[in-house]
């Protein structure tokens, strides 16, 4: 089997949300990989209005990293599709579907995915009751989170006495949702290329997997195998690949569970430019099937040849 021809490759990377430093990390560690590959690949980091003229007639296709709003909704992607240059991952449907977490969960919904209870919240006294209706059904703590971020960036674990100051958190980045909370452990599923990759619990002694046990924490235990039994691993992966079909997205990405105490599994969310640093979980689920750092990032990027 031949190599794709995969010509000039722009890496775009940084960008204009608040996951613009973990972007940037991921986004050198694509391209030195790519390197590494001897991939004629460049890094692109350019404020908004320049980003046409960095692109166009300058690179035959993009792998794009970009974390968070503008990487992950649709924008950049409905950009590229008009300057018609192929790109990595999922397209403006699915990336502006899954960046909208109440999207996400009432569309998995209607497909019989479970996922934790939530209320879309407009102002202080709407989450209050919001949080109050969860709280008594499902009991608190709850979780109060933007709809529309990643890498748990503005997501507080709140109790009674913290409602006002977790909503105030999470409205710094636009509209914000309260949801159950689920105790136990968090699960996630690589896909890469229509095939579920063997799933990672994650485990942290803060309170939850938050930005800081992402990316800065070295207490965080990432483990894979993960546990859990053949028959259990095998309907997570399943769930996540039907999610990751209803969602339309493609290539690749990655689908985060909650494992309740009975083993139930809860949808997260899903992430479609999922991190690619020393700490992210795809790179880490793909080695354990044998493949590379460099050989993931290579061929996430020859998916965008089969998919031209």
């Amino acid at each position: 089997m031949t190599s794709p021809d995969l010509g000039r490759v722009a890496v775009l990377m940084g960008g204009w949300s608040a996951e613009r430093e973990v972007s940037l990390s991921s986004g050198q560690q694509v391209l030195d990989a790519l390197l590494s590959k001897g991939v004629d690949a460049f890094a692109v980091d350019v404020e908004r209005d320049q980003l046409c003229d960095a692109l166009l007639g300058k690179c035959d296709r993009v792998f794009n990293i970009l974390h968070g709003t503008w990487g992950e909704d649709g924008r950049v992607q409905g950009l590229l599709d008009v300057l018609d240059i192929p790109y990595t991952g999922t397209g403006v449907h699915g990336c502006a579907l899954t960046m909208d977490k109440n999207l996400t969960k009432a569309v998995c919904e209607q497909h019989a995915i479970v996922t934790p209870a939530w209320k879309i919240v407009s102002d202080l006294e709407s989450c209050s009751a919001a949080a109050k209706k969860i709280g008594s059904e499902c009991g608190y703590p709850v979780v109060i989170k933007p709809v529309r971020e990643g890498s748990s960036v503005g997501v507080s674990i709140a109790r009674e006495n913290q409602i006002e100051e977790s909503y105030l958190k999470a409205a710094e980045y636009g509209d914000v949702m309260v949801e159950q909370f689920i105790g136990g452990s968090e699960i996630t599923a690589a896909i890469i290329n229509g095939s579920a990759m063997p799933l990672i619990k994650i485990s942290t002694p803060r309170e939850f997997y938050d930005y800081e046990a992402k990316y800065h924490q070295d207490s965080t235990v990432y483990d894979c195998p993960c546990g859990l039994s053949a028959e259990v691993e095998k309907e997570i992966q399943n769930t996540a690949l039907k999610v990751f079909e209803i969602t339309h997205c493609k290539a690749w990405g990655r689908v985060d569970f909650l494992l309740d105490e009975a083993g139930k599994h809860y949808l997260l969310e899903v992430n479609t430019a999922p991190g690619m640093t020393d700490h992210s979980l795809v790179p880490m689920a793909a080695a354990a099937t044998g493949l590379s750092f460099p050989e993931l990032v290579y061929t996430i990027l020859s998916t965008t040849v089969e998919s031209q």
